[in-house]
Parts: C-alpha cells; sequence; structure tokens
C-alpha cells in the first residue's frame, strides 16, 4: 500500500524515515493491512456519503461566491500518545491563561504596556482593541475566554508549535464528534484494538462552562438561561452552530429572535417573552449591537451591550477578544505567559517577523519567495502569501501591499509541515496536517481530547483551511493502556 510513499524530508505523523510505522500506530497498520483497495475505496465513498446526508456541510467563498459542500474525512486517525498528550494539555492550558489575563488587564488597568513588555501602539491602534466599548464591563468570573481554540504544527523534527491562537469564535467543534462518529460507523474494525479517550462528557463540560458565567445580577439560586446566537444559516460555520445548540439543550437564535427591555434581554417565543441571561455568540463584535457597533447590522439585538454593561446579560466568548489572538500580538505571547504568570512557555510559537519594524520588513522583503506572509486581520487562510509557492507576479502584489501597511503584515519562516497519509484517488499520499485544540473555561478548565485535525487534501498544498479546500482527519489520544499495543 505504501511502496511509492515518501517521507522525506517532511516529519510523517505515521511512518518513520525508513517507511515503517511509530509505535503508536502499529496496532491500526496492521489492521490497515488487511483490507483490499476496493474495500477501502467502498468505505471511503460510505464515510463522504455519510457526510452529505447528515448536512455536514460549509461554504467556501472563492471569487464573491459561496459554494456549500461537504468537508472531506480522511479516514487514516492522527494518533497521539497519552503522555504527548499531558504535555500539549498543559500547554494550551496555560496560554488561554495568560491570554485571558491579557485580555483581563489590557480593557482595565493595563499593567502590561506601563511596564513596557509590549509596544503601546501596537494595543492603541489595533482595531481589535475596544477599550471604550468593554472598559468598566464586569466581566463574569473576569474569563474572557471561555471557548479557545489553538492550532498546532509540528516541524520536520516533529516539535510542536503554537502556529495560532482563535480566541473570538474558533469553529470545528462539530466536525471533531461527526468525524468520530463516520469513523466508528464505517471503520469500526480500527477501534477494536485501541483504547482512546472518549468524547463522551464533552459537552456536558462545555455546557457547564457557559453556564457558570453567570451576570452578576441574577438572583442566587436562579438558573441562568443561556442562548446560542447565530448569524444565520447562510454563516459558512452554520452546522458547527445548529450540532453545539442541539447538544448543550439550548436555545439557537438569531438577532431578530432576541430584544431588550428595561436593559434585560429576551428571547420570542410562542409562550410569550423568556428572560436570556447568557449568550454564547457566534456574531463577530462589530455587528452585536447597532447602537454600539456598526450600525447597518441586522444581525445583533440593538440594546445588547447596555444589558451587559448592567450587569444582567453575560456574552461569551468576550467583547473584544480579537486583541489577543491577533497575529501581530502572537510574537509576544511567550512574553506574555512570563509576565502574568512567571514561567516559561511550555509550547513554542514560530519564529514571527513584524514588518512595521523597518529593518525586519527590509530583511522580509528580500526574501519573500523564502516566507509565508499573513494580513494580521485575516483568517481562514485568507489574504496569504506563500513564498515558495507564489508566483513573480503575487510576491510583487505582497511586497506592494507590505510597503503600504506594514503594520497589517507579519512574515513567518515556510516550515516543513508534518504530513500524514491520506487516501485519496485511490491511493496514499501524504499530505500536510495541522491541529485545533479546544479549551473550554468556566469554574473549571477542560481540554476537548483530541480536537480537529486538519488536512490540505490538495497534493503539496500547504493550506490546511477548510474554507480553502482542506478536509478532516479523527484525532485518537491513547489512553495509557492503549500506548502499549
Amino acid at each position: 500500500m505504501f511502496k511509492a510513499y515518501e517521507t522525506a524530508p517532511f516529519f510523517d505523523e505515521m511512518l518513520s524515515d525508513e517507511g515503517r510505522p511509530r509505535k503508536h500506530y502499529a496496532s491500526f497498520y496492521e489492521t490497515l493491512q488487511q483490507f483490499s483497495e476496493n474495500e477501502l475505496l467502498e468505505k471511503h465513498e460510505t464515510a463522504q456519503l455519510s457526510f452529505l446526508r447528515q448536512g455536514i456541510t460549509f461554504t467556501v467563498y472563492s471569487e464573491n461566491q459561496g459554494t456549500e459542500r461537504t468537508m472531506p474525512i480522511d479516514f487514516i486517525p492522527i494518533i497521539i500518545p497519552p503522555d504527548q498528550w499531558k504535555w500539549i494539555e498543559k500547554g494550551v492550558i496555560q496560554r488561554t491563561e495568560a491570554l485571558n489575563q491579557f485580555l483581563e488587564d489590557i480593557y482595565s488597568e493595563q499593567n502590561i504596556l506601563k511596564d513596557g513588555v509590549i509596544p503601546r501602539e501596537l494595543i492603541e491602534n489595533n482595531p481589535y482593541f475596544y477599550k471604550e466599548q468593554v472598559e468598566g464591563i464586569n466581566v463574569p468570573l473576569k474569563n474572557h475566554i471561555f471557548l479557545g481554540g489553538i492550532d498546532l504544527i509540528r516541524d520536520e523534527n516533529g516539535e510542536y508549535h503554537v502556529l495560532e491562537d482563535n480566541l473570538r469564535n474558533p469553529s470545528g467543534m462539530a466536525y471533531v464528534y461527526q468525524n468520530r462518529f463516520v469513523m466508528r460507523q464505517v471503520y469500526p474494525e480500527f477501534f477494536f484494538r485501541h483504547s482512546i479517550e472518549t468524547l463522551e462528557h464533552q459537552m456536558t463540560y462545555m455546557h457547564e462552562a457557559v453556564l457558570s458565567h453567570r451576570p452578576e445580577n441574577l438572583p442566587d439560586g436562579q438558573d441562568a438561561t443561556a442562548v446560542l446566537l447565530t448569524p444565520g444559516m447562510h454563516n459558512s460555520a452554520y452546522y458547527d452552530h445548529v450540532f453545539l445548540a442541539q447538544q448543550m439543550g439550548m436555545e439557537l437564535v438569531e438577532g431578530r429572535d432576541l430584544l431588550v427591555k428595561d436593559n434585560k434581554v429576551f428571547m420570542k417565543t410562542i409562550h410569550g417573552l423568556k428572560r436570556v441571561d447568557i449568550i454564547y455568540r457566534r456574531i463577530d463584535d462589530d455587528f452585536l449591537d447597532p447602537e454600539v457597533f456598526r450600525e447597518d447590522s441586522y444581525l445583533g439585538v440593538p440594546g445588547m451591550m447596555r444589558a451587559y454593561r448592567a450587569g444582567n446579560l453575560a456574552i461569551v466568548n468576550g467583547i473584544g477578544n480579537g486583541i489577543a489572538d491577533d497575529k501581530a500580538i502572537y510574537a509576544f505571547v511567550p512574553d506574555i505567559i512570563k509576565y502574568y504568570l512567571n514561567e516559561e512557555p511550555i509550547l513554542s510559537n514560530v519564529k514571527t517577523y513584524q514588518l512595521r519594524d523597518p529593518d525586519q520588513r527590509a530583511w522580509v522583503l528580500d526574501h519573500l519567495d523564502e516566507l509565508v506572509v499573513k494580513n494580521v486581520g485575516a483568517s481562514g487562510g485568507y489574504d496569504m502569501l506563500v513564498g515558495p509557492h507564489a508566483s513573480i507576479e503575487q510576491i510583487e502584489m505582497f511586497r506592494k501591499k507590505i510597503n503600504e501597511e506594514p503594520h497589517q503584515y507579519i512574515a513567518q519562516p515556510t516550515i516543513k509541515l508534518s504530513r500524514a497519509p491520506a487516501f485519496q484517488d485511490s491511493r496514499f499520499y501524504p499530505c500536510h496536517v495541522d491541529l485545533r485544540i479546544f479549551v473550554m473555561r468556566g469554574n473549571e478548565t477542560h481540554v476537548l481530547p483530541g480536537g480537529l485535525s486538519r488536512v490540505a487534501l490538495k497534493e503539496g498544498s500547504l493550506v490546511v483551511n477548510s474554507s480553502q479546500g482542506g478536509g478532516g482527519k479523527d484525532t485518537w489520544v491513547l489512553k495509557e493502556k492503549g500506548s502499549e499495543e
């Protein structure tokens, strides 16, 4: 099956440089050899059809048009040994705790700026810094990050690095569950010889985390009512919204379903108005409340921020979180961890060049063909240059963009992203992968075991984002006993 498969010069998740399965993949590899090519092809098609039948779709935006498509699933999982997972878990908990303390500080005392750890202009000139809107609000639990999505990659040596932090509205948790569901349905043989951490109770933890953000004016002993606020069915992550609302037993609402009266939020129901205490919002800050943010927004709820400021409502994730997951701030996260926690970072960053610095910018402009350039405000793989794969025209276009708005871009080395086998077009070939870890924070912190492994299914591509044509893999965290199998 893997005769033509080449690992070098990349780190392969499943196979060593000699082409042998890594220890924690041995049982999986052995089971895989028992299938014929026709059986694998049939199972592959069944898996894709399962996603289609369940309506598991997202929108790919290209040429100003939205196209509905299913998220392709590849059946070879990313398997993580238990000791490695414990280290990852500690690292993402440390990182989200430090970033949460940063958010609490930056919207109040701003000690980190007074102490010169981060340049003041980097905060004050940032479009995601909502000081006026957030300052003075008593954020429940002082917790701005209810749900964090930390994206990890591995380099050519198999070392983990954080690629980026997603602290506004990280998406993709629904696909973690559906990947596991489809894998168990279509490929049950692979599960017989593995003991894997279950996803079973994680939605309960997430629901408890939401409910723990009780607004300060809610009387003790009174149950909080939480809803999930979605922009609607045309949003690319709408399936994610539907799934999470169903699993947590929360009403899925749009802005038009809510109104504000006496600085309290109410949901319209067939039985009349019902008080809402907590909103898990999947709408960007700018569209939340036309009284405070964009006046032309029809997605949000007029007066929502008044209710929040009055202590009658909690909003998760917090307003203004974008300042903490901005790609320009990313370079300072190791310093943020040291400043607030007095600890060395467990997970390292990818080296990052700040293009507002003239010396760094000059060096980057001379090496654009070797680097990855990202817009600090963009996500999903948009407005990004991958130098080694770019045309001369694309490189020159980015040179012009950088010179016009240097503060808007960062650059990073082109890391040799780890790869894993993918079965597409009736054959195995190596594809680049990354891993999004979900951290749920309330009275307690829980990390979803495994997370969302994303794979660049286009051969040779480095872009794993589903919005750019990537797919998903199931992610297995082996239990202690399972690591010996």
